[in-house]
């Protein structure tokens, strides 16, 4: 692995979620597409598939993708090993993740309405994280999540931003865990309807009901159950079925691993319906009193899934990253969807990878093969670097994160999650293309907000392979 001091990390200009790029350098723009460099083969995996060299070669095996994940869990501070918390919790603690999630905020935050949010307003908010109920020593308290709920900044699902005419990007809306996750409940909001979880890779507020509360030794067996299928698709959703509600419909996110109920009696009915056309899997949920409880559920044999995790190649890098392609830009995993951290995140989890959540963990993360670039590095050096890129590396400027899918015209191209990107349209005026969703664009070419090439703040590139 290579590892140098980044000076560059001092240039953040965009936070956690990747707020969108903006890029330069000339270049013809897509007839068809409105877009530098690109055209309409370019949109499809197999065009990229025929051009990467060794496609289906394992760039890692399964038992070196185990390790990664193991180094991962010891070396990278962001990651939290929640099973191996301690039985009780201190108010020392549990105040300390409440108030590294939710301080005041600093700067001026307009609501829905384009009114700006008032100190009283945010006293409320402040007031409703219960900190005075704190208890100084507590239980642990574990929980599983049982439906895609959002992690918030604070106990409300109200909408804020730093502008008026920029309602996208909500500044309480921190990520999204989904079914089958497991946490630690560590406190709950002034009226109970929220709680404040830790999970593996993020601690904020969830709605109450989207958890369901369990032993210890229920939560941390459901991941591991086998057999299992892995969702391999952008997303899968269970059988509607009115006599199980709580498993009715239920979404599944690409990498997800469910348990499989291989031995169930094929004549014997999945909450009203026939198993046969179905796989019969386990799901979790809140039962009324709010319990933990486990049920049958059916997944139709027609959704994209497989009875293992995939073989990390770099066809199915392409592969999976291309069913992403077109779905709506959400920060922090909003509008059911996912930013630029979690767009390749969940690439990497259909492999078993596991990737720290945000683009500053990821970026830094001593657990992958990292090239680190500093301010020494020069214009010239970065692009012979990244013309040397292969399929799945991952590169970061501050605050977004890049998933490289191959060379063509002189340079690397890449698919990630963006707002929109800046380039010069021939020797002209810069132009912004608002994408606003999964993306595949030509690297080199983008530029930064003030006409600078994108490439000169790239501060890292992370590669999932040996």
């Amino acid at each position: 692995m290579m590892f140098k001091h980044s000076l560059l990390l001092s240039l953040v200009i965009l936070i956690a979620g990747c707020a969108g790029v903006r890029g330069e350098q000339s270049g013809s723009v897509g007839s068809t597409t409105g877009v530098i460099g690109v055209d309409p083969a370019h949109l499809t995996a197999e065009y990229w598939t025929r051009r990467a060299p060794a496609a289906n070669a394992v760039v890692l095996d399964s038992a070196a993708i185990a390790e990664q994940n193991q180094r991962l869990k010891q070396t990278d501070k962001s990651v939290r090993d929640i099973e191996a918390l301690p039985t009780s919790l201190t108010a020392t603690d549990v105040r300390q993740w409440i108030e590294a999630m939710s301080a005041r905020p600093q700067r001026t935050l307009y609501d829905e309405q384009g009114r700006e949010v008032t100190a009283a307003r945010v006293d409320d908010w402040l007031a409703a994280l219960g900190l005075d109920a704190i208890p100084a020593t507590q239980p642990t308290r574990y929980g599983m999540v049982v439906r895609r709920a959002d992690l918030r900044t604070f106990p409300t699902r109200a909408r804020v931003f730093s502008a008026t005419d920029d309602t996208d990007i909500d500044r309480f809306q921190e990520n999204a865990l989904f079914p089958g996750t497991p946490v630690v409940i560590a406190h709950a909001s002034r009226g109970g309807k929220w709680l404040f979880v830790v999970s593996a890779l993020y601690s904020a507020w969830i709605e109450k009901d989207a958890v369901a509360e369990g032993n210890r030794e229920a939560v941390f067996a459901y991941p591991r159950k086998a057999p299992y299928l892995v969702v391999t698709g952008a997303k899968v959703h269970t059988v509607f079925t009115p006599e199980r509600p709580e498993v009715s419909s239920v979404q599944l996110e690409m990498g997800a691993r469910v348990p499989l109920l291989a031995d169930w009696p094929i004549e014997t009915p999945v909450n009203g319906q026939h198993p046969y056309t179905a796989h019969v899997i386990e799901l979790p949920y809140r039962a009324a009193d709010g319990s933990l409880q486990f049920s049958p559920a059916l997944l139709p044999k027609t959704q994209d899934v497989q009875d293992r995790y995939l073989p990390l190649t770099r066809a199915n890098i392409l592969r999976q990253s291309f069913k992403f392609l077109g779905e709506r830009y959400g920060w922090g995993h909003s509008y059911n969807a996912r930013d630029c951290s979690g767009f390749v995140s969940e690439v990497y989890r259909s492999f078993g990878v596991q990737l720290p959540r945000n683009t500053r963990d990821q970026g830094v993360s001593p657990a992958f093969n990292r090239i680190e670039l500093t301010a020494a590095d020069d214009h010239d050096q970065r692009e012979a670097l990244l013309r040397q890129a292969q399929v799945g590396d991952l590169i970061y400027i501050p605050g977004h994160v890049m998933m490289v899918i191959g060379q063509d015209q002189g340079g690397p191209y890449v698919i990630h999650d963006t707002t929109g990107i800046s380039f010069r349209r021939g020797e002209g005026d810069i132009e912004r293309a608002r994408l606003n969703g999964v993306s595949v664009t030509p690297l080199l070419p983008l530029l930064l907000s003030e006409g600078q090439p994108m490439i000169d703040r790239i501060y890292s590139i992370q590669r999932i392979r040996y």
